[in-house]
């Protein structure tokens, strides 16, 4: 685990990246502006090739919206805007009396609704510990645990006493759906339950130069199995378009783990890591400057990971998630 944070924090803090944003606070022209936040976006980001995005094209139409002493909430909608042609959830911009945002979970249809979880399968049975939310399933033969949220801290006693609980199960359910993400080293950690030694699960690389293509060596990711209570039975990973970018980070890295399977609805993307900046008027930005790639280098994670068992929730039964019905058909026939 130390090894993994000691790459993370070399990728984020190296000198391949000298991403240095600069503090200007000293002008309200909109042109100024313009130009910092559209230079800043052109010498950075990462996605531009990947998601065949012309930069210089949105310029030329963004540009033309300005005009001198235009009010403050014209020029954020603009910039606003333009940076949303990005495509990136990862990417915002923050003033005082607005913030800008993508909504990438609206690229595919919403498929959780706990209450059904909590009514129809999980009942009087329920247990929170931590931040994971769990019980069986199956006639006690398929655990199911929920994770919300990679904000939400992780504690390897409470993953110890979890995985204890369901030790002798068939397998499990890791409930990933509308897990917007957070800190990215809950990652490894949950991870670290799941493999029998040390793997390579990704790699992350860094924008570096003026050309859209430029970028430093990759830094490869490595899991280290944790040295307790681990599950090696399979485990149904949930997820959906909302599941964004730590979410999306782990669904990526359990195609290098075999009994870690994905199971619903693409992800939402957000392999890119985020940093940021300030506009000479004070408003603040961020947009992806990095990218995360597979075992393999694909470089799918942006756009979303795939999961190896499409299957969509139905909402005309308010009963039933398919989604967890498929994964326990698909535990069930792995274990005859």
């Amino acid at each position: 685990m130390r090894l993994t944070l000691i790459l993370l924090l070399a990728m984020l803090f190296s000198s391949c990246e000298r991403l240095l944003f600069q503090d200007d606070m000293s002008s309200i022209d909109p042109f100024e502006n313009f130009d910092y936040l559209w230079n800043e976006v052109d010498q950075k980001y990462s996605y531009f090739e990947l998601k065949n995005i012309n930069w210089d094209s949105i310029r030329v139409e963004y540009f033309s919206k300005l005009y001198s002493e235009m009010p403050e909430d014209s020029l954020f909608k603009v910039l606003a805007s333009m940076l949303v042609e990005l495509r990136d959830d990862h990417t915002n911009l923050v003033s005082p009396f607005n913030i800008s945002m993508y909504n990438v979970e609206f690229l595919g249809p919403q498929n959780f609704n706990f209450r059904i979880i909590k009514e129809h399968y999980l009942g009087s049975n329920i247990q929170y510990t931590g931040s994971l939310v769990h019980g069986f399933l199956h006639n006690n033969n398929i655990g199911y645990i929920r994770y919300a949220s990679f904000t939400n801290g992780l504690s390897d006693r409470d993953l110890t006493y979890v995985l204890d609980i369901y030790k002798n199960t068939n397998g499990l359910i890791l409930d990933l759906r509308s897990n917007g993400g957070g800190s990215i080293f809950n990652v490894p950690q949950l991870l670290a339950r799941f493999v029998d030694s040390k793997q390579l699960v990704g790699y992350f690389r860094t924008r570096n130069g003026i050309s859209h293509s430029d970028f430093c060596d990759k830094e490869s990711f490595y899991v280290t199995p944790f040295s307790g209570m681990r599950y090696q039975k399979p485990v149904m990973i949930l997820i959906d378009r909302g599941s964004y970018s730590a979410t999306t980070f782990f669904a990526l890295a359990t195609k290098a783990i075999p009994n870690l399977i994905l199971v619903g609805d693409t992800t939402g993307g957000g392999g890119g890591l985020p940093n940021g900046g300030q506009l000479p008027n004070g408003w603040t930005y961020r947009f992806s400057i990095g990218q995360l790639l597979d075992i393999h280098e694909n470089n799918y994670a942006e756009e979303g990971v795939p999961p190896e068992i499409a299957v969509n929730f139905d909402w005309n039964n308010m009963a039933v998630d398919e989604i967890i019905e498929r994964a326990v058909v698909e535990i069930n026939s792995m274990t005859k």
